[in-house]
């Protein structure tokens, strides 16, 4: 059953993580750590026109952990919001309720993280670096929306933006689950 696991293609993700180190012109970074294991994935984001321009990691984790990380790092990039929420609670599914993997071409690597699901230990390290990227929609979020409502009280002619790019509606959305 280990051998399941830590499959050929699980390892050689673990062992292979794209875009490692800080984004020096990041919107935001986020830190995610696991208290059962020690793991901890660090995210910095990029966001351009609506959709994940960049993203680098760095990543102190178990294999699983590294894995995860690397297989969403080399498919986020053209990513919106949206989608990013939707896959983290399709990777949630799959773990906790032997849901189906994400869905949709891009996300098709994540299959292989499958059967870390008969490993509920385990679900936390795999998860870091969702949760890290969904903090760092968040942050973005919150701060396109303090930044418009500066240049609404600065500028008497401008209402206040409600959302940057439907970035704050998206995570509203996916939070309410009516996306």
């Amino acid at each position: 059953m280990l051998n399941d696991l830590y499959s050929d293609a699980l390892l050689e993700a673990a062992a292979d993580i794209p875009e490692e180190g800080v984004l020096s012109d990041a919107d935001a970074s986020a830190r995610r750590s696991s208290k059962v294991c020690g793991s901890e994935v660090g995210v910095t984001l990029k966001m351009q026109d609506g959709v994940v321009a960049d993203i680098a990691l760095e990543v102190k984790a178990c294999a699983l952990g590294q894995a995860s990380s690397s297989i969403l790092a080399r498919h986020i990039r053209g990513a919106s919001p949206t989608e990013l929420y939707r896959v983290r609670e399709e990777m949630l599914a799959m773990l906790k309720k032997d849901g189906p993997p994400p869905q949709g071409e891009r996300w098709a690597a994540l299959e292989k993280l499958q059967p870390i699901k008969d490993y509920p230990a385990r679900h936390a390290s795999t998860m870091l670096v969702f949760e890290a990227v969904v903090d760092c929609l968040e942050r973005i979020a919150d701060k396109c929306v303090r930044l418009s409502a500066k240049d609404a009280r600065q500028n008497k002619n401008l209402e206040p933006l409600s959302d940057s790019k439907g970035t704050r509606n998206a995570l509203n959305q996916m939070k309410d689950g009516t996306s």
